[in-house]
């Protein structure tokens, strides 16, 4: 591992910071996930058109070219009522931009782990769970002064 920090410049284990997974509410923002991963090699201008991208079950979804791998899910599979509507309402969630307000949040979800959904999908998740939505800060949170005795508390402790 060392030889590879050293030669590609990085830090940390092989794996850091490359699998990332968020709680989605599938109701909601599943088909708007499927067209923020699609879309991915596009944004990053690997390619021109999702249909390009080898690794990317657009062409399943959107062409039904077999590839043996994806079940759909019954959200995808309530699109139409037969696999050609299917597939052409898939491909018309494509014809339009991904709007910057789901990109942002798609982004705040996948790197900071959090939920993305509805409202009431964030208060379920933070009524089961104690998960908040909302940007974190970067960084280990600041310690506090405690004015009274003139030191520092340390994370967690109470004055």
């Amino acid at each position: 591992m060392r030889y590879i920090n050293t030669t590609y410049r990085r830090t940390g284990t092989l794996w850091d910071s490359r699998y990332q997974s968020s709680r989605i509410h599938v109701e909601t923002v599943l088909l708007r996930c499927q067209r923020y991963i699609e879309l991915n090699p596009v944004h990053a201008a690997m390619i021109d058109d999702p249909v390009d991208y080898r690794w990317s079950n657009y062409r399943h979804n959107a062409l039904g070219q077999a590839n043996g791998y994806p079940t759909p899910h019954p959200r995808c599979l309530a699109l139409g009522a037969t696999s050609r509507t299917r597939r052409a309402a898939y491909r018309g969630l494509f014809r339009s931009e991904l709007e910057e307000d789901a990109i942002r949040d798609n982004r705040l979800a996948i790197n900071q782990n959090q939920p993305l959904g509805s409202a009431r999908f964030y208060a379920k998740i933070k009524a089961t769970t104690g998960q908040r939505r909302g940007a974190r800060p970067r960084g280990r949170p600041r310690a506090r002064r405690d004015p009274a005795l003139g030191q520092e508390l340390g994370q967690g402790e109470l004055p």
